[in-house]
């Protein structure tokens, strides 16, 4: 539905957390969810990661809006399946994000929303798809090899979408409570640091958490980072989250 991008918006960015500019991250410096790259795809090639991690509002909604929402036609779509197509576009593609619809409401699967998709889309109850939609994405990102490392965080990014996109499809009011959950920014900690993120990382490593990062912390992360195959440098930062299942 047309009003529902400054819903859906905040969703989608409650999961893309603060801004990340971990050496060994491949997507280089990110600022919730926007990479360096885009960010100068669509507003200049001479902008920097300063400008990045200062980011607008105003520059946020046209890099989703244009880049995703508009992409998948989202302001012709229900309430709630709009959300839930948007947020599997921002996560894995706009392409990918049509298709797992497409798959939902039995249209032909060329990955671009048309009259034949959007006439099968409201002949199916917008609940049906969206559970049928998250079905198959969990069932994607379960087959990457990446699953065992990133899986937790995934999987409560796709229940989190679930539960908000069926509110949606139920009542507007409802997608408008769900709004106002916290956006998970993060702290990247290491050994020195303290505070709440510290707790949370000692919480989820299953050791004292007492809030400082000593060497048993730095120790436990190092050890987890190995088995999970991320760089065990005792730095926790977005991908650690993720695996950990601290953020989505």
């Amino acid at each position: 539905m047309k009003e529902n991008f400054n819903k859906a918006l905040p969703l989608v960015l409650a999961h893309e957390g603060g801004f990340a500019d971990h050496p060994m991250d491949p997507g280089g410096a990110t600022m919730k969810g926007v990479t360096l790259t885009t960010f100068r795809r669509h507003f200049g090639s001479n902008k920097t990661t300063t400008d990045l991690r200062n980011i607008t509002d105003k520059e946020l909604e046209q890099v989703y809006r244009s880049g995703y929402w508009d992409k998948c036609r989202c302001d012709a779509l229900p309430s709630g399946v709009d959300y839930a197509v948007f947020d599997a576009a921002v996560n894995s593609g706009p392409g990918r994000a049509v298709v797992w619809l497409q798959v939902a409401v039995g249209a032909v699967r060329d990955g671009g929303i048309g009259p034949n998709t959007l006439s099968r889309v409201f002949i199916h109850e917008a609940k049906a798809i969206i559970n049928d939609m998250l079905d198959h994405r969990l069932a994607f990102l379960r087959s990457l090899r990446t699953f065992a490392t990133f899986g937790r965080g995934w999987t409560r990014r796709v229940a989190g979408v679930r539960a908000a996109a069926l509110d949606m499809a139920s009542d507007d009011l409802a997608g408008e409570r769900a709004v106002a959950l916290p956006n998970l920014d993060f702290d990247m900690v290491r050994r020195g640091s303290t505070g709440e993120w510290v707790i949370k990382l000692q919480e989820a490593l299953e050791i004292v958490a007492d809030g400082s990062f000593g060497p048993k912390t730095e120790a436990a992360l190092k050890a987890f980072q190995e088995a999970h195959g991320l760089e065990p440098d005792g730095v926790a930062g977005r991908n650690t989250y993720r695996a950990l299942g601290l953020i989505n």
